[in-house]
């Protein structure tokens, strides 16, 4: 299937890939307890964009009105295997580093991501979905993979969720960015790519279609 011809196809569903990992208390860390949203509003804005997935001009940030999540649109997102598709379409990534402008006296940590996407997948070939988060200057979190099986002509979908006391938070009083790491990958197995093809596709003319990050928020201590 062309990739034109893939764009009249209906892409929804919800996908997911996170996870972190807890990191012990210390100074300048949050003070227990969730709370629902800042009152002020937050701004996100995309520091660098690379990968062969995202490039410049095709990903767009956007924060919830309740600052309670944001999202990302992709616009050329697209990994393939089959007839006229080059060698290196297989694999498509994305590394989005994003600048996070904070109300004073909160932090915040991603609870759960929630990805959309459209996959047609040959009998006998696979696709994969994979994504990791972590601030500037701290560890990256564990990748989490997705996998899809042929034959498969429908949206993909999955959804991660952190546990409340696992979540990594951005350092209290601190500018740290904030960086998310994805990637599409489509192959072949035991279909024959010279005939026909697979894709997996995270992108869309529907505006709608985008990745979603929800935030969980908590006060910062007192200095």
């Amino acid at each position: 299937m062309s990739r034109s011809l893939s764009r009249t196809l209906l892409v929804g569903g919800a996908a997911a890939a996170l996870i972190a990992t807890a990191a012990p208390a210390q100074a300048g860390s949050p003070a227990p307890g969730p709370i629902t949203a800042p009152p002020d509003k937050i701004v996100i804005e995309l520091a660098t964009v690379n990968g062969s997935g995202c490039r410049e001009g095709t990903a767009e940030v956007a924060v919830a009105p309740d600052n309670t999540a944001f999202t990302v649109t992709y616009s050329e997102y697209l990994a393939q295997v089959g007839p006229g598709a080059p060698p290196t379409a297989f694999r498509k990534n994305c590394q989005l580093n994003l600048r996070v402008h904070v109300p004073s006296g909160f932090t915040y940590a991603i609870v759960q991501a929630d990805y959309r996407g459209f996959a047609f997948l040959q009998p006998g070939a696979w696709g994969q979905e994979r994504a990791n988060y972590y601030f500037q200057g701290m560890p990256q979190t564990t990748q989490r993979t997705h996998q899809f099986n042929g034959p498969l002509n429908d949206n993909w979908q999955s959804s991660d969720r952190t546990e409340y006391a696992d979540l990594v938070w951005a350092p209290c009083g601190e500018k740290r960015n904030f960086n998310i790491n994805t990637e599409l990958r489509v192959n072949a197995g035991t279909s024959n790519p010279q005939a026909a093809t697979s894709f997996m596709a995270m992108d869309s003319t529907d505006a709608s279609v985008n990745t979603l990050y929800h935030l969980a928020w908590q006060v910062c201590p007192a200095r």
